[in-house]
């Protein structure tokens, strides 16, 4: 059967569950609000930091945004490419196309409609600076609005969940096992990956122990060989698609403090300005007169 197919009837599958028990959205592309997409090129020129993005299936995401801190929906969405969450976040890792990754089969489930808008959003991670960067970037939850957070449950480190605050749904997305290479972790859904990759993930494993082990002294050659490694195996799962190797669940019942870690948080966190506004009504005429 046509792997396409079977992602199509996932999906429905997975809509059909999300509908039974979601609220309706704050807005709908093409009835309440008409937003341009596609309207900016995404930047996938593969280049020393960023090879990845010219691989087949480097995810390019739709963003909807706010103008400034006090203004309303912008009506047009800019494209985001995982080498522009790099050179935010300060360098390339495998943390950063992993969490991309994770991401863009989340937001599947929460925008069908393929517009991500980032005053609607809240995010989980681990507490890995790759993951957490990429959430607040993608979604622009921050941790001083209360809105981003890390997991309580540190096997889910390598895990984002996704909460849309309109319509009440709540997605938990990770890598397929296979994939997955940091020691002494689970993958904490049950799926694994059908094809292999050029890179063995116990060699990967392996090396991180003696690596990242912050009393021991790898010898020059293994924090090279570890590099290549991870530079290979990303660039090996981005050239196919990304259902092959990540899985999403919807989360039901979701509460937020169910997941998050409570000791990791502003004790009073600050409001939100910038999508305050956001819907907010136009002036009846171009030019008003000032008084």
């Amino acid at each position: 059967m046509n792997r396409n197919f079977l992602y199509l009837i996932a999906f429905l599958l997975s809509f059909i569950s999300l509908s039974s028990q979601a609220q309706e959205p704050a807005y709908k592309q093409g009835v309440s609000i008409f937003i341009e997409t596609g309207t900016t090129k995404p930047d996938l020129d593969p280049t020393w930091y960023a090879p990845m993005v010219a691989k087949p299936y480097a995810p390019v995401f739709e963003i909807l945004a706010t103008k400034g801190t006090q203004g309303r929906y912008y009506q047009r969405t800019y494209a985001v490419t995982v080498k522009d969450m790099i050179k935010w976040h300060g360098h390339d890792c495998e943390g950063t196309t992993h969490a991309a990754n994770n991401m863009k089969i989340a937001f599947e489930i929460l925008f069908p409609d393929g517009i991500i808008d980032r005053s609607l959003m809240r995010g989980i991670s681990g507490t890995g600076p790759c993951w957490s960067d990429a959430v607040a970037f993608l979604t622009g939850a921050r941790f001083q609005y209360g809105n981003l957070g890390y997991f309580k449950n540190k096997d889910y480190n390598h895990a984002i969940l996704l909460y849309r605050e309109d319509t009440k749904v709540a997605v938990l997305a990770t890598w397929k096992k296979g994939i997955n290479n940091i020691p002494g972790e689970p993958v904490v859904l049950p799926e694994k990956i059908k094809w292999i990759p050029k890179v063995s993930m116990q060699k990967v494993i392996d090396l991180k122990v003696e690596v990242k082990n912050s009393n021991g002294h790898p010898t020059p050659y293994q924090v090279d060989l570890l590099r290549y490694y991870q530079w290979r195996h990303v660039n090996d799962v981005l050239s196919h698609p990304l259902h092959d190797s990540y899985q999403a669940k919807i989360i039901e019942n979701f509460r937020w403090d169910d997941w998050v870690d409570k000791t990791i948080t502003f004790t009073k966190p600050f409001t939100r300005a910038d999508t305050r506004l956001k819907n907010y009504p136009y002036r009846k005429r171009p030019i008003e007169k000032i008084k």
